[in-house]
């Protein structure tokens, strides 16, 4: 918990302390079930033709849940496995949870998926924590104090072109519906990048933007448990978001931009054509 303390040394309020203190300690609990369920054999179901949902999701939001409703009972949950309906940003105060990003690659044993765990009051997201438990990297931020990764303060890449950067995308679980105006969209930015991934896991692409380790990242179909802590990683770290055209974002819309802030109107240039195709 030491790696939180230079975030929570940036806040003078004492709320936003608290559910940082408890966020991390959810992420962390989940993401040592994430670890043990990894090491051994799990069971795996479909919900959709390619969308699954494993022992471990379960498991990881079981205990993530557990740790936030011992301190804040009262609060409102948005969660990917047991609470994931919603009609817009919830009321008031609300915990938004992902307990594994990343299941595919989970279920294929390839180590790249977080925990996402935000605190949301309406649109806006004002504490965040992402925990990759196989890199042991947290990733956290409070509203106005900044943005860290295991005690370090993160910033933005000063990548200035997209000829010089280094882009992410995914794939929605429509993708078989979709594959035409998806491919289209990479064919508009891929010849313009130095380079581009594809991971599969939008909460840490949205973290590795925050890092600077990437310099931008674009997406449809996202739910808001994907991107409502890495949004606040990545404004609080001098990144930009936006919808395809431009306009505001917030995890209730189906389309996302997120950039270092200096390529953000080249990619929506490049993407603006494709804004609400999806």
């Amino acid at each position: 918990m030491h790696r939180i303390d230079p975030c929570l040394a940036a806040c003078a309020e004492q709320e936003p302390k608290k559910r940082l203190a408890v966020a991390t300690k959810a992420a962390m609990a989940a993401g040592a079930v994430l670890r043990d369920f990894f090491a051994r054999p799990f069971g795996v179901r479909h919900k959709g033709s390619i969308d699954l949902v494993t022992e471990a999701d379960v498991a990881a939001e079981q205990v993530a849940l557990a740790v936030l409703r011992e301190d804040f009972p009262v609060d409102a949950i948005l969660a990917e496995e047991s609470a994931n309906q919603y009609q817009g940003a919830p009321l008031g105060r609300a915990w938004v949870v992902d307990p594994l990003d990343g299941t595919t690659n989970f279920a294929h044993h390839f180590p790249w998926f977080a925990v996402s765990i935000a605190a949301v009051e309406g649109n806006a997201s004002r504490v965040g924590v992402i925990y990759a438990p196989m890199r042991d990297e947290l990733f956290c931020a409070i509203a106005g104090a900044g943005a860290w990764l295991n005690g370090r303060r993160l910033a933005v890449s000063s990548t200035a072109t997209l000829q010089e950067s280094l882009l992410a995308t995914g794939f929605p679980y429509a993708i078989r519906e979709r594959s035409q105006e998806v491919l289209a969209a990479v064919a508009a930015l891929l010849p313009e990048a130095q380079g581009l991934r594809r991971a599969g896991a939008a909460a840490m692409d949205l973290a590795y933007v925050a890092a600077g380790r990437l310099d931008g990242f674009w997406e449809i179909n996202l739910k808001p448990w994907d991107t409502a802590a890495g949004i606040l990683l990545l404004a609080e770290a001098g990144g930009m978001v936006s919808t395809y055209s431009g306009g505001p974002y917030t995890p209730y819309v189906p389309e996302l931009v997120a950039t270092n802030g200096r390529i953000h109107q080249a990619m929506v240039e490049r993407l603006a054509p494709f804004a609400n195709h999806f």
